[in-house]
């Protein structure tokens, strides 16, 4: 059971990437589209706002918020509504059928590191054709997130993002790192050399500092683009983000 820590809109950037890249395999979808919000915590927020903005891609779309302690569960029962329940369980995710989105943020930080990979390969086991678990960390405020893409074959991308105003260097979001890598943030480590790389572009970018955090952001990754493989584009970018290829950033060993 995870701390159960939680606050409205902590994970506004998550859910806003999804809705961007997520939202055609949503749309494509024969049937109403299942969602899961796994290890939801002490209040059901992050479901209800996940359930909110799905809609906006697809008006069927159903949430399930998923929690192991019955009494989060029972808590969280008032806030169920037509498209959003309330379960117990964990990484066997039991849900009717197999869903096209799990979502399990600030859950495996508090496992050690051999235990993800299998946790991953469950969750992605679990999947619908066409689905996607996203597997990440935030601050308590969703100032700061770090999450991984995987499909059903295995991890896809990494994405970095941030309210650009509280950040003083982009290693800053080293500390929220998914546990699958932020005990890889040492020398010899790729995902030590992408962030060291990004702290050199943003150094680089500092006279766009001037016209905003978001132009100097932009730029900086701009810079990133020739000698690290950046999955999306301007657009992404100037939402404070950045999306890179797991095969960059994926450990060693």
């Amino acid at each position: 059971m995870t701390r159960g820590t939680t606050n409205p809109n902590r994970l506004r950037r998550m859910d806003r990437w999804i809705a961007a890249t997520h939202g055609p395999a949503l749309r494509r979808h024969a049937d109403p589209p299942v969602a899961v919000d796994l290890g939801y915590g002490a209040a059901p927020w992050t479901a209800v706002e996940l359930l909110a903005r799905l809609r906006r891609e697809r008006t069927d779309v159903e949430v399930v918020g998923v929690e192991i302690d019955p009494e989060r569960v029972a808590a969280a029962q008032p806030y169920a509504r037509d498209g959003l329940t309330f379960v117990r369980g964990g990484f066997e995710v039991p849900v009717t059928g197999r869903p096209l989105l799990i979502r399990a943020a600030n859950v495996l930080r508090q496992y050690e590191e051999p235990r993800v990979w299998p946790v991953w390969e469950r969750l992605c086991g679990r999947l619908a054709e066409g689905g996607l678990l996203v597997e990440g960390t935030c601050d308590e405020i969703g100032r700061r997130h770090a999450w991984v893409a995987l499909g059903p074959e295995g991890p896809r991308t990494v994405t970095f993002a941030a309210r650009l105003g509280s950040l003083e260097r982009p290693s800053d979001l080293a500390e929220r790192l998914p546990k699958a890598l932020i005990h890889r943030n040492v020398p010899g480590e790729p995902v030590h050399a992408f962030l060291r790389d990004f702290d050199a572009a943003w150094a680089g970018a500092a006279p766009y500092a001037p016209l905003s955090a978001r132009q100097r952001w932009t730029r900086a990754v701009r810079a990133l683009v020739g000698d690290w493989p950046i999955v999306d584009g301007p657009r992404r970018w100037r939402q404070g983000e950045v999306t890179v290829a797991w095969s960059a950033l994926a450990p060693r060993d």
